[in-house]
């Protein structure tokens, strides 16, 4: 009798204790999600305050909410700091913050639907279509007529034109798999910079080339006060909102086909649903600041480190790590060699370089 008592009490005990641990991480995890944020809000006030003319946070904050809720209504601070705040620096910030959070939760998705680690969002070729559309608006005016934002568009139509060929390409031989859709991303990336190199070379304008070299290593030079940023911010706050939701069919599709099959998700619709939002999604990104590497593949591997590989935590993580640093990434870019500004790709490329190498090396250390 008294074993038979004891029994159900231990497993009510057992079960309370798992409670009170789940409870505990879900804690945890709020708690850095909110570290995360306010992190990242600093990076934007102070993003905006720095530059060649420095303007206080307080300014910066005072400015801001006079445009946006009319609070402060007495204006105390000069014309020029205002100008500066919210016409220039404030657009660049939100276009850098979403363009980083972009990158960041499309290359998670990406390495999800490949089930390779070392993925990053251009590896579906939507970068290079990116950018021959981008080359054909600078060097020979092509989309003139869509004004001034001719480039954006030129170079989003490129990228859709890219996607769909992955696309219609991995489709041909019957189902997506994994392998078909990386092997197919990377031949027409390859194709498709050859065609911008091209493009450069039959050319005669030199500056246009240069325009063209500058816009492929990445700036956020275009962003202003217009619908395209409007899009871009949108596109990735749907994108991010929309694979949170399907953390979990991302968890399956990551440890392979049958899994999630066993699971009850569909590996190559799923696959197809993926690619198409990817696509969009990145397409978006490419138009609006160039091509940008390593963002979408340090970013994942970093948030994974946090707080693991369940996507449906990781994705938020990786999208305020992501928008964080680039901010910091194009910070350095315009006080590096203030005045004259550098490609913000660089800068990202010297931090995910030396990370790469290292993530390499574990992962060749794991293998054997």
């Amino acid at each position: 009798m008294g074993s038979a008592t004891v029994a159900p009490a231990a497993a009510e005990a057992g079960s309370d204790l798992d409670d009170l641990g789940a409870s505990s991480r879900r804690r945890r995890y709020l708690l850095l999600l909110l570290g995360l944020l306010a992190v990242f809000l600093a990076t934007v006030v102070a993003a905006v305050g720095m530059g060649a003319v420095s303007v206080p946070p307080l300014t910066v904050l005072d400015i801001v909410g006079h445009h946006l809720v009319g609070s402060p209504a007495e204006v105390t601070w000069r014309p020029a700091h205002d100008s500066i705040v919210w016409r220039v620096r404030l657009p660049r910030v939100l276009l850098g913050a979403a363009v980083g959070a972009g990158l960041a939760v499309t290359g998670m998705a990406l390495q999800a639907m490949v089930r390779n680690m070392l993925a990053d969002p251009y590896l579906l070729g939507v970068n290079s279509g990116g950018s021959t559309g981008a080359a054909a608006a600078i060097l020979f005016g092509f989309g003139a007529g869509w004004g001034e934002h001719a480039l954006q568009f030129a170079a989003f139509l490129g990228a859709l034109a890219a996607s769909l060929l992955v696309f219609v390409i991995a489709r041909t031989a019957g189902r997506v798999t994994s392998t078909r859709l990386l092997m197919t991303g990377v031949a027409v990336g390859y194709a498709l910079y050859a065609l911008t190199s091209f493009l450069i070379f039959a050319s005669d304008s030199a500056e246009g080339s240069r325009s063209v070299l500058f816009w492929l290593l990445g700036t956020l030079a275009l962003a202003h006060w217009s619908v395209p940023l409007v899009v871009v911010v949108a596109a990735v706050v749907l994108v991010t909102g929309l694979l949170t939701l399907w953390g979990r069919r991302l968890d399956a599709l990551a440890i392979g086909d049958e899994t999630a099959q066993t699971l009850g998700v569909s590996p190559a619709r799923f696959r197809l649903v993926l690619l198409v939002l990817v696509s969009l999604a990145v397409g978006v990104l490419v138009a609006s600041s160039g091509s940008i590497g390593f963002v979408g593949l340090v970013i994942p591997h970093l948030a994974r480190r946090i707080v693991g590989a369940t996507h449906r935590r990781a994705i938020p993580v990786a999208a305020l790590i992501g928008a964080t640093f680039l901010l910091w990434a194009d910070l350095a870019a315009r006080m590096v060699l203030s005045p004259q500004e550098l490609p913000i790709g660089i800068i990202t490329a010297l931090v995910g370089a030396p990370f790469l190498l290292i993530l390499v090396r574990r992962l060749h250390a794991g293998s054997e």
